[in-house]
């Protein structure tokens, strides 16, 4: 049977009533204050629910999400998300997360032809390209999408650690880590990718590494 919008409404009631039951002081807190140590950069992916999949409640993690969790400069929308995270809220770790089976990323690497979104997942395009040579030495398909949808996360953690917000909040002595993970639908782990930036200097070492790590597996 379809879900209705008034089942949503009672359903949010059923919630809040829970969740007062379990802690009173739970609203009470998320009303005084917002001091998350993560922000999550991912994909809308509706499978992927960022602070239950790492066992957070609300309030414990900034969240951003878009088509294949992309990041890049002239994305206002994104950067102005990550400048609040960093500058603001002063999170100490900012997890850029893909996830294995990701639609995006796959009507990237199969040159899908969907409408607007297609100028958006150019910039997944670009890192395919990037790789094209190594991709084509994976036959099959799948495993083919899943290398690209890691490369795709390493490369996210590169555009982030080359930001002027990561850049700054380093140069003043700030502590904040990059971090690019991956999540599997199949069995609702989350795996590193061995990407983790934690100053301007170490980015382009990094990158390198994780991409070999990744194209090892082809």
């Amino acid at each position: 049977m379809a879900i209705s919008l008034k089942d949503l409404l009672a359903r949010n009631a059923e919630w809040s009533e829970n969740a007062r039951t379990r802690d009173p002081a739970f609203f009470s807190r998320l009303v005084s204050q917002q001091n998350p140590e993560f922000m999550w950069i991912g994909c809308s992916d509706s499978r992927v629910p960022a602070n239950e999949i790492i066992g957070l409640a609300p309030g414990e993690v900034f969240v951003h999400r878009n088509v294949a969790n992309v990041v890049v400069h002239t994305d206002l929308n994104c950067l102005s998300a990550l400048q609040y995270a960093v500058d603001v809220l002063k999170v100490r770790h900012v997890l850029i997360v893909g996830h294995y089976g990701c639609g995006g990323v796959t009507a990237a690497m199969r040159d899908m032809r969907l409408g607007l979104v297609d100028n958006w997942l150019r910039h997944v395009q670009d890192v395919r390209d990037k790789y094209r040579q190594c991709l084509m030495a994976q036959a099959d398909l799948d495993l083919r999408a899943d290398r690209l949808c890691e490369l795709n996360v390493v490369e996210q953690v590169l555009n982030v650690s080359e930001t002027t917000v990561l850049r700054d909040a380093w140069a003043r002595g700030q502590e904040v880590s990059v971090n690019g993970w991956m999540y599997s639908l199949a069995d609702g782990l989350v795996r590193e990718l061995g990407a983790e930036v934690g100053r301007e200097s170490e980015a382009k070492d990094v990158y390198e590494a994780s991409v070999q790590a990744v194209l090892q597996k082809i």
